[in-house]
């Protein structure tokens, strides 16, 4: 009888282990994924106290106080939290080094260069040989479980199409400078060794997710395109955006493709310890249907709203530092679009332990109920006193070797 009645969870295990390693369009369960890291939260705060340098910042002290880093670089995959926490990248594949700058030939990529490591099959650590700035003449498609790790030098994708994370899954992208992207001509580019096809015309976005899960961007520097610095749309789920610093843009972040593609319905996207800087105008981030967790980030200027959204989101802010602009006219930091009010006021939007400066406000709406934000809960927040100290070094950063970063 205990043979038999052992079969079907042997049964389940081996299907939930091949379901959890495969890359599917589908979108997981909310309730799952949120199940899943209220689990590992405990987990996560053990294992990020190893050589903790007590900055406050949990990826941080998970990794930066290690003045070996540049040996142990795979070590921060094992770092990322909130819901992208299970983007793996290309640990334990092979260490690429980019030594070519160029892009000459978007189909037929030249081993050395960004494009040619990007479109690799197998498991890959992308690091850069020296200082580059890259200018790309078509966007960046990259293909599954990569990682592009800046770190040791001053690596700037600018000046042309950015990156797109187009139906892939398991991207980590850290310490790059992206800024000034423009939209790319229309042509074919190759998004694999065997495979390459006709896109069209990009957007001018600085990193574009589309269709992607286990996403995670961190300590990057965003500023100056042509649409988002950051787009996560059309079905994507299970994205960290962390530690990043976003300067002199419009429209900053969009999560959730369109009011009409309820297919974003399940999206969940953390935004944690990053530092919404001078010259920003609106949309840190712009919510659409799904699940989005605030948390612990630095707004230190806003034109006309920092956090909006529209066809109904669940936000939860949490310890966040909002600093008003002097304009009366500008205090709220939320904005409700694209609804009436009797619409919007059952909106599910959040504040929790946030700080509010220079006047700024935060209107809240709908239910009151912890319940009602499980779904949008990845990591514990800090308080919101620590803002500065956590995300004072966001952005990319000065990584040398043999010394901490």
């Amino acid at each position: 009888m205990a043979k038999l009645s052992i079969l079907p969870l042997l049964f389940l295990t081996s299907f939930l282990a091949a379901v959890s390693t495969s890359y599917s369009a589908s979108v997981q369960d909310p309730e799952l994924v949120v199940d899943e890291v209220h689990r590992s939260i405990n987990a996560s705060r053990r294992n990020l106290g190893y050589l903790s340098c007590g900055t406050g910042n949990p990826i941080d002290d998970c990794w930066r106080c290690d003045p070996n880093w540049e040996r142990n670089r795979q070590r921060l995959a094992d770092c990322a939290i909130g819901f992208g926490k299970g983007a793996i990248g290309g640990k334990n594949g092979r260490i690429y080094v980019v030594s070519d700058s160029g892009d000459d030939d978007p189909v037929n990529p030249r081993p050395g260069t960004l494009r040619h490591a990007v479109i690799q099959d197998e498991p890959l650590w992308i690091i850069f040989k020296r200082d580059m700035v890259i200018q790309l003449k078509k966007e960046l498609v990259m293909n599954s479980f990569k990682t592009i790790d800046g770190r040791g030098a001053s690596v700037h994708i600018a000046g042309g199409p950015c990156i797109t994370i187009h139906y892939v899954s398991n991207i980590i992208i850290h310490g790059i400078n992206i800024h000034d992207c423009k939209p790319g001509g229309d042509g074919n580019i190759r998004d694999s060794p065997e495979h390459s096809g006709y896109w069209r015309v990009s957007d001018g976005d600085g990193v574009s997710i589309f269709g992607g899960r286990h996403i995670w961007v961190d300590h990057c520097s965003l500023s100056n395109c042509r649409d988002g610095l950051i787009d996560v749309i059309h079905g994507s789920t299970a994205v960290t955006i962390s530690n990043n610093y976003f300067t002199h843009h419009d429209k900053v972040m969009l999560l959730g493709h369109s009011d009409a593609y309820t297919q974003d319905k399940n999206m969940q996207v953390t935004i944690a310890f990053n530092h919404f800087g001078e010259g920003l105008v609106q949309r840190m981030p712009r919510c659409r249907h799904g699940y989005f967790h605030v948390v612990n980030n630095d707004y230190t200027h806003w034109e006309m709203y920092a956090i909006g959204g529209s066809a109904a989101p669940t936000i939860n802010s949490q310890g966040n530092r909002f600093l008003a602009p002097d304009e009366q006219f500008k205090k709220e930091v939320t904005k409700h679009e694209d609804a009436p009010e009797s619409e919007w006021r059952n909106w599910n939007w959040r504040s929790e332990g946030d700080l509010f400066l220079n006047g700024a406000f935060f209107r809240q709406t709908g239910a009151g109920a912890s319940s009602s934000y499980a779904r949008a809960y990845s990591l514990s927040a800090r308080p919101s006193s620590l803002v500065g100290s956590i995300t004072v070094k966001a952005g990319a950063l000065n990584c040398r070797k043999g010394s901490r970063c």
